[in-house]
């Protein structure tokens, strides 16, 4: 038997590890190695020990913190910004408009005709493999922002919905005013 894959089954209790807060109010699990993180499950003001995205981008000082927000509230800002130019492509781009008519029964009894504009483009075109492009890259900004506020940090929420309310200020307001019911994570 290798002595390296022999494991000791004796003490078969598990303790979980005690947790507490520093000093900054930040949720800490403490081990016998020394420290190690835990994900925070309720809105926090905090600014040390804040993992952002990737396991080496940790916030440790209100430097850093602001630089964290500024960053995640431009993010939220490019993505309004994405959604809007999006738009604006498909319809500069249109390649193929149909009209389809039909008749609808109207309160009074009479016909009225109901028209409907299809807008198509073609699958094989540049102009599609652009949207293509532009739709990845919002799809994978829409996740980032979306853990970004799952860090519960308040200050990077914060931060996020301030961006994409002055992202929609500043790129919304020559479209038509459509409420979407079904967008729920962007």
């Amino acid at each position: 038997m290798n002595m390296d894959m022999h494991h000791d089954h004796h003490d078969h209790g598990t303790m979980a590890p005690p947790t507490g807060t520093d000093s900054h109010g930040d949720a800490a699990v403490h081990s016998a190695g020394g420290m190690m993180m835990m994900m925070q499950m309720t809105f926090y003001f905090g600014y040390t020990n804040v993992e952002l995205l990737f396991a080496g981008l940790v916030i440790n000082t209100p430097g850093e913190m602001a630089g964290a927000c500024i960053g995640c509230f431009l993010l939220a800002v490019l993505y309004e910004g994405l959604k809007i130019g999006r738009e604006f492509l498909l319809r500069r781009n249109q390649v193929n408009v149909r009209y389809n008519s039909m008749p609808v029964p109207g309160a009074d009894g009479t016909m009225l005709m109901e028209t409907h504009k299809t807008v198509g483009q073609r699958m094989l075109s540049l102009s599609h493999l652009l949207q293509t492009v532009l739709h990845i890259i919002q799809v994978m900004v829409s996740y980032f922002l979306m853990l970004v506020f799952m860090t519960y940090n308040a200050y990077l929420c914060i931060a996020v919905a301030a961006g994409a309310g002055v992202g929609y200020f500043l790129f919304s307001w020559k479209k038509a005013v459509v409420v979407d019911i079904t967008e729920h994570c962007h």
